[in-house]
């Protein structure tokens, strides 16, 4: 016997179908090859015509293990640098059910609200979370980072500001600097003056329309602004508030200062650092504003049972529907992040919230005692966890307290040239400030004295200062504080969920693929997730070559020249690489180009985009095909060819197709002296088969929560980098605290160099592991395994849109729009799809009243088949209400989801079985999902938003009479 000692390929884990079950859609789709299917689906023209440059596909054994060496070369020092960013302590229970748990971090937005009423609770108990300790009415369920948030609070309230004249942002010095370089970034385009100054000596003019304070200041120290705040409301100014968190413990909530806006991050409850992230922000306002406020906010309503239902609420500012009109392109939140941060809030309770914060203030308190014993002046009198050391008169020298602390493997804050900040968190034990305290005492030759240390601590934050309200009174802040108790609560919320762990999620446009396990254990190893952002390059060299090895392959993968890893999400890859197409035609004296040409079909959030860039939109037809008209593109170029700046197009197209002309539109793009923009929520279909810059794109953001790997996360984190042609390489984004970015580079999109970091190994897993034959055989599975699909729906359902030889991409749309008539909408169908046990398709988009289809590459044929016979089954049930055999309006579309309380119950009103109503196909018994309510009121929900949890009072048993 031959023995074969070859590892086993990953890509055997990741792809769905084996070799039997592509002979068996071969046959189906009519072709004798994969190779066949491809030429006749993607034009050869644009074909590659050699491979990607990648390294050998690893195992996932080799994969981890050589990772682990790479993560070594990470240094994890004790840092004290604060600026937002703070080690905490993530509960295990949280750590083991959510963060690494699938049936978390799977699961896509909660777009059909039924199956998604585990994560909406849990997002709602956030909003709560956010709304009381900031003293403000209404939040959203999360935005991206804290400098980000900034930057959509300064857009919501320029929007709305009293003097339509005013446009200058006022920001107070003690802002955060890489929030001033964000907001900067974001102020340009839109024609916004960024005033940065003190606060006190403020000169409240008519041209100011809102400040920003950052509370505590950027330094540590504690101002009392609710002075400033009247002064700021009676000359019609908004006030917003960057507030830390954990500090609002303690706190007076920036509301009841008077601010109209809170923003921050919410990283410190229980959020690794991550290098970054992700992390969720928060965004806090009062109630005038709540349809103005960006990003998803989650609302009670009631279901089809008069039963309460959470829901995503207001959705009419989503960016599909407002589109240019949008002030915001927020489209991708921190879902999982912000249901850690709310988790964090339930598990310790207010009291476990208390007990943390003063701690960290105690152990500040203790701090500032030891460095007066030693001689060393510290200047903050007001702090809750931040020291300000001023060196000028100790005789001590920057270099030398660094020289010192780093042999400790500490890091401190230096700025000025005699300034030091230490900041401290919930990690910092009594002998970590002993130690801090060591390092100047080894300089000072005055040890200081452990005995006393910490006993007899006394705030130094006024009573004005503290907060005189009880926070988080709600029942769910008040009953899971054991661990047996909070494992059972995260259970019973992940149960009403439907993830990938439960069936096939088939949203086109979305690409809900596996996210296997080995890609994602490293997100949790110590060297990886404890580390602050803005270390010392040195200390993060394992990072750094994960990113080079990724940048590398995202070139190889998108055909380009530079890639830069710092947009947070795929609409702001799409903000950022059109201010990088802006910013070049700027340098080149072109500063009149500001038209960006957008297709019909596009994505929501490239208009919104756009808009935020500075630029104007011009809208392109589509033909009877779903393909860009070419005579419209040939007029809008021409009557633009002295502002023309862009095209933004998806490829393959939105309506799932390859167009042929996509060369010609390009060349005539650039004729007219404009650059290509390329969406790349469809890189699933291009992957070693073609490439963006092959195409003739300019610039491609890849969303990496789609095509590679990264999980939806409920709604996020997602991840966004842009690649770039050489000609746009040096614009690509720079950042305050860590090198980035080319040689002319613009100013930061995101808070943290490379934003969500931690992700980014999820991506380099995927592409190690794939490798350059895996990532282009997934390509081709998913060409496959979508036109097997629309071969086999063919029969029942109208196919949208094909390619010119009867092919679809990775995607397809499928026409409902002909079941209008006879009183069924394409919803009916998408609830409908939720009682056989799967997530519906993309709802209406781009086509309203269509569903758009993507089975991804991780399907097998089982799966498929399951999908396709539930749609295929409810195609019948609407022919039986077309033909009159099923009541037009009491039938099992219209009644759908239906719930496992209407099938037990004793009384049953429906003309049709329980049976027929539960277990439509004989399949679905084996693994039934029930959904948790029955179909939302959305209407009332919007008509009655509520996004808190209810009043106490709700909860209260009515006392017994006598």
């Amino acid at each position: 016997m031959k023995i074969n000692i070859k590892q086993e390929q990953f890509q055997t884990r990741h792809l769905g179908p084996d070799q039997s079950e592509i002979d068996v859609m071969l046959k189906t789709v009519g072709v004798s090859s994969v190779d066949e299917l491809i030429e006749q689906t993607i034009p050869n023209q644009i074909r590659l015509q050699k491979d990607m440059d990648l390294p050998e596909a690893y195992s996932e054994f080799d994969y981890l293990r050589r990772l682990r060496g790479v993560a070594e070369k990470n240094s994890i020092f004790r840092t004290y640098l604060g600026l937002g960013y703070y080690d905490t302590i993530t509960p295990n229970v949280i750590l083991r059910n959510v963060f690494e748990n699938p049936g978390w971090y799977t699961p896509y937005t909660p777009y059909q609200a039924e199956i998604a009423q585990g994560r909406l609770e849990a997002l709602l108990n956030y909003q709560t979370m956010v709304s009381e300790l900031t003293g403000l009415e209404i939040a959203n369920s999360s935005l991206l980072d804290e400098a980000t948030a900034a930057a959509e609070a300064m857009a919501m309230l320029y929007a709305k500001r009293k003097n339509k004249l005013s446009d200058t942002f006022f920001v107070s010095e003690q802002v955060y600097d890489q929030t001033i370089d964000v907001l900067l970034t974001r102020a340009e385009p839109l024609g916004i003056k960024i005033e940065v100054g003190n606060p006190a000596k403020i000169d409240l003019g008519a041209e100011v329309f809102a400040v920003l304070l950052q509370y505590p200041g950027e330094s540590g120290t504690i101002n009392n602004f609710r002075e400033l705040a009247k002064t700021i409301k009676d000359k019609d100014i908004y006030l917003c508030v960057a507030a830390d968190m954990m500090s609002l413990v303690l706190l007076t909530p920036p509301g009841e200062l008077g601010a109209d806006v809170a923003i921050g991050t919410t990283q410190r409850f229980g959020i690794p650092l991550g290098y970054g992230g992700p992390h969720a922000a928060y965004f806090a306002t009062r109630d005038e504003f709540k349809r103005q406020i960006p990003g998803r906010i989650i609302g009670v309503s009631e279901d089809s049972n008069g039963n309460r239902a959470l829901r995503m609420a207001l959705q009419t500012r989503e960016q599909h529907i407002r589109r240019d009109k949008a002030t915001s392109n927020i489209c991708t939140a921190q879902a999982l992040l912000a249901n850690m941060a709310g988790f964090y809030a339930v598990y310790h309770g207010p009291k476990g919230l208390r007990q943390i914060a003063e701690r960290i203030h105690g152990m500040a308190l203790a701090l500032n005692k030891g460095l007066e014993m030693l001689g060393i002046r510290q200047e903050n009198a007001v702090f809750f966890d931040t020291l300000k050391i001023n060196l000028e008169e100790s005789g001590l020298t920057i270099d030398q307290v660094r020289a010192a602390a780093e042999e400790q493997e500490i890091n401190f804050r230096y700025f000025g040239e005699h300034f030091i900040g230490i900041s401290l968190d919930e990690t910092t034990h009594k002998s970590d400030v002993i130690d801090i305290l060591n390092v100047f005492g080894s300089l000072t030759r005055k040890m200081a004295p452990p005995r006393g240390l910490f006993d007899d601590l006394e705030s130094v934050i006024p009573a004005e200062l503290l907060r005189s309200d009880e926070i988080l009174t709600h029942p769910v802040f008040n009953s899971h504080h054991s661990e047996t108790e909070m494992m059972r609560y995260l259970k019973q919320l992940e149960n009403k969920d439907l993830g990938l762990n439960t069936s096939m999620i088939s949203l086109g446009s979305c690409t809900m693929k596996l996210n296997a396990a080995a890609e994602m254990i490293p997100v949790s190893w110590t060297e990886f997730s404890k580390l602050h952002p803005f270390v010392p390059a040195e200390q993060a060299q394992g990072y750094a070559q994960v990113f080079a090895e990724l940048e590398h392959a995202l070139c190889q993968v998108t055909g380009f020249d530079a890639v830069s890893l710092q947009p947070n999400a795929g609409a702001q890859g799409e903000y950022a690489g059109l201010l990088v197409i802006r910013a070049y035609l700027h340098d080149k004296g072109e500063t009149q180009r500001n038209v960006v040409l957008i297709p019909s079909s596009a994505h929501g959030t490239n208009p919104a985009s756009a808009v935020m860039a500075g630029m104007k939109v011009v809208v392109i037809a589509c033909d009877h095909r779903g393909n860009i008209d070419m005579d419209d593109l040939k007029a809008k170029c021409e009557a633009n060819k002295d502002v023309l700046a862009a095209l933004m197009i998806t490829y393959p197209s939105t309506h799932g197709v390859f167009e042929e002309t996509v060369l010609d539109v390009c060349n005539m793009i650039h004729e007219y002296g404009g650059q290509v923009y390329m969406d790349g929520a469809n890189m699933n279909a291009q992957v070693g088969l073609t490439s963006p810059g092959n195409i003739g794109a300019d610039v491609c953001h890849l969303n990496l929560h789609k095509t590679f790997c990264i999980p939806h996360g409920g709604g996020g984190p997602g991840m966004g980098p842009i690649g770039v042609a050489k000609h746009l390489s040096p614009f690509l984004p720079g950042h305050k605290f860590v090198k980035t970015g080319g040689q002319r580079a613009i100013s930061a999109v995101s808070a943290a160099p490379f934003s969500s970091a931690s992700i980014l190994l999820i991506s380099h897993a995927y592409i190690q592991m794939m490798g350059t034959e895996g990532l282009k055989e997934a390509t081709r599975m998913a060409i496959l395994n979508a036109n097997y699909m629309a071969c086999r729906l063919g029969e029942h359902y109208d196919i949208l849109y094909k390619g010119t030889k009867g092919r679809v991409a990775h995607e397809m749309i499928v026409d409902c729009r002909g079941f209008k008539k006879h009183g069924i909408e394409v919803e009916d169908i998408a609830k409908r799809l939720l009682d056989y046990g799967f997530h519906a398709p993309t709802v209406s988009f781009p086509v309203a009243g269509t569903l758009m289809i993507e089975p991804t590459e991780s399907e097998n044929l089982e799966e498929i088949d399951r999908f396709c016979d539930a749609l295929i089954h409810i195609r019948k049930e609407v022919e039986e209400i077309i033909t009159g055999q099923a009541d037009a309006e009491n039938n099992v579309l219209k009644n759908a989801p239906h719930i496992l309380a209407q099938i037990t119950a004793d009384k049953w009103d429906f003309p049709y079985s329980r049976n027929a109503a539960a277990f439509p196909l004989p399949w679905v018994a084996k693994n039934k999902f029930w959904p948790s309510v029955g179909r939302a009121n959305n209407t009332l929900g919007d008509r009655n938003l509520i996004c808190t949890c209810p009043p106490l009072e709700e909860y209260m048993e009515e006392a017994p009479t006598a």
